[in-house]
């Protein structure tokens, strides 16, 4: 076959660092729009992008040509960078050091984005935590859970 074809699809999850609530109602959309952009430029469809004061949500398909790995410190990295500009109050805005990233089908990115969509609504009753660990579940990722926060 002459040409490299691909579709992943994959829900990146990550932190603030010690889940401080830095991404007030003001910064979180302009923050998801960046991230958006971020994964745009390296040649990946961010579909949506969302979440509230201390993690985002990201449902992306994946470019052929970068890795999983590079993506998220791409996205991590440059959107910290562009916090810490953005206001006093994110001079010491940071990611967690770590992420989680999962495989989803076509069928259920639809399902994926109203789950994005409902951040504000899940998180009245479920902390980022619970929610992490819901999906290490949902997905069957065993982990130690003391290496899991930072």
């Amino acid at each position: 076959m002459p040409q490299s074809l691909s579709l992943v699809i994959v829900h990146v999850i990550f932190s603030t660092k010690e889940r401080r609530p830095f991404l007030d109602p003001d910064t979180r959309p302009k923050l998801h729009a960046y991230l958006a952009t971020v994964a745009r430029n390296a040649d990946c469809e961010a579909y949506r992008v969302g979440g509230v004061a201390d993690h985002v949500h990201l449902a992306i398909r994946l470019s052929r040509t970068i890795t999983i790995a590079d993506l998220v410190e791409t996205l991590k990295t440059s959107s910290s960078k562009w916090a810490k500009t953005q206001s006093p109050a994110l001079a010491d805005f940071s990611w967690q050091r770590g992420y989680g990233c999962f495989s989803v089908g076509p069928a259920d990115l639809d399902s994926l984005r109203a789950y994005i969509d409902g951040q504000e609504e899940h998180h009245k009753t479920r902390t980022f935590q619970d929610e992490f660990r819901m999906f290490l579940k949902k997905y069957g990722v065993e982990y130690d859970e003391a290496y899991v926060w930072d």
